[in-house]
């Protein structure tokens, strides 16, 4: 397996970057997964609430040589019906911290955290839209914690025809971080929940 260097990210959480999530084990374990399987990925487009998680990842892009343009948008609002199955890869870092329902929906930093009712209010929003996105051979990746009912959302999506597995997981303090991976089509199976 090819090893990548951490991103460089030090601007993210200063400055003009104050509103902008840090990278944690949550972003890390991602990264990790994603380095799991280069092999199978190809290129990605951002897309974000937040305008200043947005601006974040142009400069993140500009510091490690890459290009990417994010796109602001609620989830994927403004990207169906276009992208519809034309999407390879789809990386998901929600809001998964169980918090009230009223935090959730949020402009700012506290987008990237609150999660609201099992930490999925967010996620069941989007659950629904994977499958219309995905083309044939593409891959989606999602972070969740224990909370959120891995298992549970495992078998929400194979209802929506996609095949999950937990990529990897780790344990981050009191929080046990997954990766699940979803595809259409069979991909090996690496660990249960």
């Amino acid at each position: 397996m090819m090893m990548y260097p951490t991103p460089l990210y030090s601007h993210a959480g200063q400055g003009l970057f104050s509103e902008v999530y840090e990278p944690a084990e949550d972003s890390f374990l991602l990264i990790d997964s994603l380095e799991k399987d280069a092999d199978l990925l190809r290129r990605s487009n951002c897309t974000d609430l937040n305008p200043a998680a947005a601006e974040c990842t142009v400069e993140t892009s500009r510091r490690n040589n890459l290009n990417l343009q994010p796109v602001l948008t609620d989830l994927t609002e403004c990207l169906l019906p276009r992208l519809k199955g034309m999407v390879d890869v789809l990386l998901f870092n929600p809001p998964y911290v169980v918090t009230p329902s009223e935090e959730v929906g949020g402009h700012g930093i506290e987008a990237s955290w609150a999660g609201g009712k099992r930490g999925r209010e967010v996620m069941d929003r989007f659950f629904p839209i994977v499958s219309q996105l995905l083309s044939q051979q593409g891959l989606f990746y999602l972070v969740t914690v224990s909370d959120n009912n891995p298992e549970e959302i495992l078998s929400l999506l194979a209802e929506s025809g996609l095949r999950g597995d937990v990529c990897l997981s780790r344990q981050a303090g009191r929080e046990k971080l997954f990766i699940l991976r979803f595809s259409k089509r069979r991909h090996e199976t690496v660990n249960k929940v």
